[in-house]
């Protein structure tokens, strides 16, 4: 999680109320009107203008879940009310992370989502334990992102010993602030945490649908209560099996080909950006721009490590391309640094929602599984990925090397197999860097109804609702009836990726368009980066 969406608490609120809990006639298949509540929520108007009809609630669910008795914290939790008679009870989404607030996808899927299906939901988003609008929410370290940072290439031990520094510090910050809360912020409690979100709608069975890191969440918590699961879709799929150590290295060598696509598209556009033909030599010219920021930065902000954070999330969408390749060609050929600076408050700077998220984020991976404790470790590991891919092997190792320090013992991946569920919809890109395409494959056979749909030659992280008819058209179908294709060998269906987006010149009216929100740009900007 590099840079959180706008909260949600930072909208304009247009209209105000209290609302009624789930109506009496709105009961899912399989379940009664008489289902149990554990809690009472009361729905309050959160509209915006973007999401007239969204609601807000507050859930209190105990920290420790084998204590339910004991001390409480509050979960965040949007609304959009089905309006359909054929009601098919509530579908909770989630943006990924671990970290990220779900409080506006609920809004944005609602909306997105053909009008026939998703007025027969309850579509719910949540902030996880810790996240944005629930409380406590988690800040470790504010701050910890400011510019200019050391340079993330340990070339020297001071450098090294510089960006452990930072990484001891946010650990130990985190330990002295939370001590209390640490123990539970993992997946583990955050599904249960889903299962309290459950009780508190009245709905004996859930449905379900996660993005990145969220598909982690959705297959832990169908591992946990797969009878309470009604359809589970999953987007962009974190491979359970690698948890989380070796993930993060595997997304070194993704992201590093997913660069070399943006690249290769500026060698396209040679008319446009001016930087040659030859992806190798453009790669030379980006790296030659990063050394020269890593002594004298951009503008005072933009140093060779808030680099990498601005070009990082072009691996999660390639409709920033067109602006990231602006800011390169104006750094390149007049030495502008005003678009890059531009570039960086957009996609990479860290505001005090991506401080929450980040301190989430690690609070959670850190907890959820082991990671070496010895920074050789880390040092031999990094060093040897960076060989083959070095354009955020560094970075990332940073990103996350307080896990290397972290002040809890940790837990054990959970293993998600399952034999157990209703037919599961499975949504992969062959090209993704985030949660590369082995990920889907993996969960795909780990899930015996599952059924995968592969984005053909697709790059993005998260591809449902973001412009592709044909993915979209099998979302549509699970959701409406439970349909899924049925294919032989490694996909079930195949749709063809999006092209990729065309140059635009600066201060042109086709670059004022493609500023504009698409549904692309609206769904990536609500799940962040870093998941």
């Amino acid at each position: 999680m590099r840079k959180s969406a706008a909260a949600l608490c930072g909208a304009a609120v247009v209209m105000a109320g209290t609302l009624t809990a789930v109506p009496a006639e709105a009961s899912a298949p399989g379940t009664t009107s008489t289902t149990t509540q554990t809690a009472k929520l009361t729905w309050k108007s959160c509209a915006t203008e973007d999401y007239p009809t969204l609601q807000c609630a507050s859930l209190k669910v105990p920290l420790d879940h084998r204590r339910p008795h004991g001390e409480k914290i509050t979960l965040a939790l949007s609304r959009v009310p089905h309006t359909a008679r054929a009601y098919q009870g509530p579908l909770l989404v989630n943006p990924g992370g671990p970290g990220g607030s779900g409080l506006t996808l609920a809004g944005f899927v609602a909306r997105s989502l053909p009008a026939k299906v998703a007025a027969r939901y309850d579509v719910i988003g949540f902030d996880p334990r810790g996240v944005g609008a629930s409380k406590p929410a988690l800040d470790c370290r504010p701050g910890h992102f400011d510019p200019v940072r050391p340079n993330s290439l340990p070339t020297t031990p001071a450098i090294e010993q510089a960006n452990l520094a930072r990484a001891t510090s946010f650990a130990a910050a985190c330990g002295r602030k939370y001590a209390k809360l640490l123990p539970y912020v993992d997946t583990t409690s955050a599904v249960r945490d889903m299962d309290a979100i459950r009780q508190a709608l009245g709905a004996e069975k859930i449905n379900y649908f996660g993005y990145s890191y969220g598909t982690y969440l959705g297959a832990v918590y169908a591992k946990f209560f797969p009878e309470r699961v009604r359809r589970l879709v999953l987007d962009s799929v974190v491979d359970p099996t690698d948890v989380w150590y070796e993930a993060n290295l595997n997304q070194d060598v993704a992201f590093n080909d997913r660069h070399r696509a943006f690249l290769a598209w500026v060698a396209e556009h040679d008319a446009t950006y001016g930087l040659g033909t030859d992806p190798e030599k453009i790669e030379a010219t980006w790296y030659a721009m990063r050394t020269a920021l890593a002594k004298k930065p951009a503008g005072g902000t933009v140093g060779a490590s808030e680099l990498e954070d601005t070009f990082i999330p072009g691996g999660y969408y390639n409709g920033y391309w067109p602006i990231l390749a602006e800011a390169f060609a104006a750094y390149v050929h007049d030495k502008d640094p005003e678009p890059l600076v531009e570039a960086y408050e957009d996609f990479g700077a860290v505001d005090a929602s991506g401080d929450n998220g980040y301190s989430v984020y690690t609070s959670v991976q850190c907890r959820d599984a082991d990671w070496p404790r010895d920074w050789r470790r880390w040092r031999e590991d990094n060093w040897a990925v960076y060989e083959k891919a070095p354009f955020m092997t560094w970075n990332n190792a940073w990103y996350n090397a307080p896990c290397a320090f972290w002040p809890t013992d940790s837990l054990r991946p959970v293993n998600v197999a399952n034999g157990k569920l209703p037919p599961v919809l499975l949504f992969q890109a062959t090209g993704d860097a985030a949660t590369p395409y082995e990920g889907g494959v993996t969960v795909h056979r780990l899930l015996a109804r599952s059924s995968l749909v592969v984005e053909q030659g697709g790059g993005n992280h998260g591809i449902t609702l973001s412009g592709n008819a044909c993915l979209d058209e099998h979302l549509a179908a699970y959701l409406t009836d439970g349909t899924v294709p049925r294919g032989h060998g490694e996909a079930d269906a195949v749709c063809e990726a999006l092209p990729d987006p065309k140059p635009v010149a600066a201060g042109t009216a086709s670059a004022k368009a493609a500023s504009a929100p698409s549904s692309g740009s609206a769904l990536h900007g609500l799940l962040g980066f870093r998941h």
